[in-house]
């Protein structure tokens, strides 16, 4: 009696509360991460259904199936067969656990990494070993396996544009890329669920219940195109396959705004599997964490300033060769030089004579300085990036401010330092602010919450210097005879560029070596309205100690991703004459959405554009481009009937890649190609939503007009309404840099 007191008077109102708590149940209602989207809408980064795998070792003992479960989990779940044992080990461990006292068997045990998170496809794979383990043991009861559903990051493109994005792990922390730098805004807000149950976990009839929804994170767009970063991916791999530097870093910009289209490194790594990787060198963004001397690139700035100035003379002339600075003698990089040339010529060959004359000589020390802090190379660009490092300025003799005007010794500087320089000259003299996050989106209107403007940090040089500097880079490309660039020379377009190739120091050592090189590659086009412009760099590429190969590691990269580029962006040629004149023109698209078929032929034909129709329905449920995207009149609109996801990718042979790559872009698919020109033959790639497209110039398109047909794609494609009209055509060539340039 006294007990039964004490609990229910004098420990009553401690008791209730205790009791009131365990009662109460609290559940936390995770947010939606944001997504993160290419310039045209195309997903990089997703929230996407997952699945986990967990035992019940207890059900296993009962049933007998451990070593089934153990061998059968190890063969879906296993990254290689050289860790199969390894996994073998541990899920054996798991699958007959026990617990801490060892009295009984645990129960809910996960395989974590390898069942932790898994794709729906290895998921599939597990049901299908728990139905015939229980067709083996005759019962329908479960085996001692779950599939948990749950949810994890997902990177659709993979190691596409990885090192922009960087992952979040598998607890769903953001770790490294744009993921931790806007993870504020990606993360959204958690809710809240809190209601009373009784001893059974069962809700309370008429229990008070305190809801708090979880507020959604904002999606992000990005200014990158996706296809964009395909063509520099793809290029780089095939001067990693071929030359096997240390690392690669390429970097596309829109010259006019500074926004990112690309950038890409190597090494690289794919972030739906991030543990997977060499060294932690994978992880590194080389375009805005890495510093170097950028050799003959650099000399843009020595050149810029001596126009500026009114300093530079084309005609002049000079002995090349070598020149005594103080008590240094500086060499060109033939060592002898090309006997009395003229300046341009000098700029023509890379003369590193030439460009100390021009900074030291006439420039002055002081003016030299000064325009290298007024392109910025003295601090941060600001890039909403992680990771970006500043430049290094330092010189304080005549020998050092003599080595600078040809980017070496005490100057050292970030790709996207670089990148911006070359775009102040391209856009008529200002250095604007890069910049690769767009706007930030509402996740269910798709509405902009904040956008953000390109930036113009200063003017550096006039538009009329700029404009000069831009036809002498252009001559270093267009002189066939002496251009160091004249590899990178184009049939359709006007380039712009300047190679490079700067000795280095090696770590532990105080003297250059005198066989590795960091080669670089600079250019833009085109030169009368620039629209991409590319950054290349090949970090200690194998050039078997014979630096005149350093112009054949880059140039044919920067020519593909050019040529790919501007026929993908419908930019016209520069150089063939327009035979239809409204080519140029620009349009706005209409919006087609809701409208049958024959009203949305209607429209495009009445404002002058292609239409072509996909599947079958009685009203237009997607359209690309968007209604008010600015598009050239020799473009196509593509409308679907159906979603697209339930078509099969048309036939694309005969389809130019401009027009191949937008279909494809329509139908969400992965798209990979090989050749130049017009498309062949296409097959399916990989498993998925994906397509090989074999391409051949325009001289051999006689066999794909005969009627060549795909070999391996989806059959029963849907037949667009108009036939393709292909005019333009890719062409790769090579270029070149040497030592110095």
């Amino acid at each position: 009696m006294v007990k039964v007191y004490w609990i229910q008077v004098v420990e009553a109102s401690w008791l209730l509360e205790k009791a009131e708590k365990r009662w109460e149940t609290d559940k936390v209602l995770a947010p939606l991460r944001g997504s993160i989207l290419d310039r045209n809408d195309k997903v990089l980064a997703i929230e996407a259904t997952a699945y986990t795998i967990a035992l019940n070792p207890k059900v296993i003992d009962a049933l007998h199936i451990a070593e089934d479960v153990t061998q059968g989990l190890a063969d879906i779940l296993k990254e290689s067969e050289a860790s199969r044992s390894e996994l073998v080990n541990k899920i054996r461990e798991r699958a007959t656990k026990k617990n801490l006292d060892g009295t009984d068997f645990a129960a809910n045990v996960e395989i974590r990494n390898e069942g932790w998170k898994i794709e729906k496809e290895k998921a599939d794979q597990v049901r299908a070993l728990i139905a015939n383990i229980q067709l083996k043991l005759g019962t329908k009861k479960p085996v001692g396996i779950s599939i948990l559903e749950d949810e994890k990051r997902y990177y659709p493109g993979e190691s596409l544009a990885s090192h922009i994005l960087g992952y979040t792990n598998k607890e769903g922390e953001a770790a490294l890329g744009l993921e931790l730098q806007l993870n504020d805004t990606l993360k959204g807000t958690p809710g809240m669920l809190s209601y009373e149950k009784d001893g059974k976990g069962v809700e309370l009839p008429d229990a008070k219940v305190n809801y708090k929804p979880a507020e959604d994170g904002n999606n992000v767009r990005l200014t990158i195109d996706k296809n964009i970063q395909f063509y520099l991916e793809s290029a780089l791999a095939k001067v990693n396959d071929k030359w096997h530097p240390k690392g690669l870093t390429a970097i596309a910009v829109d010259p006019k705004t500074m926004e990112i289209l690309g950038m890409a490194n190597t090494p690289t790594f794919n972030p739906n599997t991030y543990w997977n990787f060499n060294s932690q060198n994978d992880f590194r963004n080389g375009a805005v964490a890495s510093r170097y001397e950028p050799g003959s690139t650099f000399k843009l700035v020595t050149l810029a300033g001596a126009v500026e100035e009114g300093l530079f003379n084309p005609t002049e002339t000079y002995q090349s060769g070598a020149i005594k600075v103080s008590d240094r003698i500086l060499h060109d990089h033939n060592l002898v030089g090309w006997g009395k040339i003229t300046f341009l010529e000098g700029l023509k060959r890379s003369s590193n004579v030439a460009f100390v004359k021009l900074g030291i000589e006439k420039l002055t020390q002081n003016k030299l300085r000064d325009y290298i802090l007024k392109f910025g190379f003295d601090q941060k660009t600001n890039i909403d990036m992680p990771g970006e490092v500043k430049g290094l300025i330092d010189m304080k003799y005549p020998s050092e401010f003599a080595t600078a005007t040809y980017g070496q010794g005490k100057v050292v500087v970030t790709a996207i330092q670089q990148t911006a320089a070359y775009a102040a000259i391209a856009n008529g003299g200002k250095l604007m602010w890069p910049h690769i996050v767009k706007d930030i989106l509402d996740p269910k209107t798709g509405k902009v919450i904040t956008a953000y403007e390109p930036q113009v940090i200063r003017q550096v040089v006039s538009p009329q210097t700029a404009t000069q500097v831009s036809e002498y880079l252009e001559q270093v490309v267009s002189d066939q005879e002496v251009g160091t660039g004249k590899l990178a020379y184009m049939e359709d377009y006007r380039i712009a560029a300047k190679t490079g190739t700067a000795n280095i120091v090696l770590p532990g050592e105080k003297t250059y070596s005198p066989d590795t090189w960091v080669i670089s590659f600079i250019g833009y086009a085109p030169v009368e309205d620039p629209r991409i412009l590319i950054t290349l760099i090949a970090d200690q590429p194998d050039l078997g100690g014979n630096y005149h190969l350093g112009g054949q590691v880059l140039a044919p990269a920067f020519k593909e991703i050019v040529g790919e580029s501007l026929q993908y962006m419908g930019v016209a040629s520069s150089k063939k004459p327009k035979t239809i004149t409204k080519e140029a023109n620009r349009l706005n698209v209409p919006n087609l959405l809701d409208v049958t078929s024959t009203s949305a032929k209607g429209t495009a034909k009445d404002i002058g554009l292609s239409l072509e129709v996909f599947g079958k329905g009685e009203t237009v449920v997607d359209q690309f481009p968007k209604a008010g995207t600015q598009i050239l009149s020799t473009q196509h609109i593509y409308v679907a009937m159906q979603p697209v996801e339930e078509m099969p990718l048309p036939n694309l042979v005969g389809k130019s890649l401009r027009d191949a790559v937008e279909t494809c872009s329509f139908f969400k698919i992965d798209c990979q190609t090989t050749g130049e020109g017009y498309v062949s033959e296409q097959s399916a790639a990989g498993e998925g939503r994906g397509v090989t497209l074999q391409l051949k110039p325009l001289s051999d398109k006689s066999d794909t007009a005969s009627g060549a047909t795909p070999v391996a794609t989806p059959t029963n494609a849907a037949t667009p309404s108009s036939t393709p009209n292909a005019k333009t055509e890719t062409q790769r060539t090579t270029a070149t840099a040497n030592k110095q340039r």
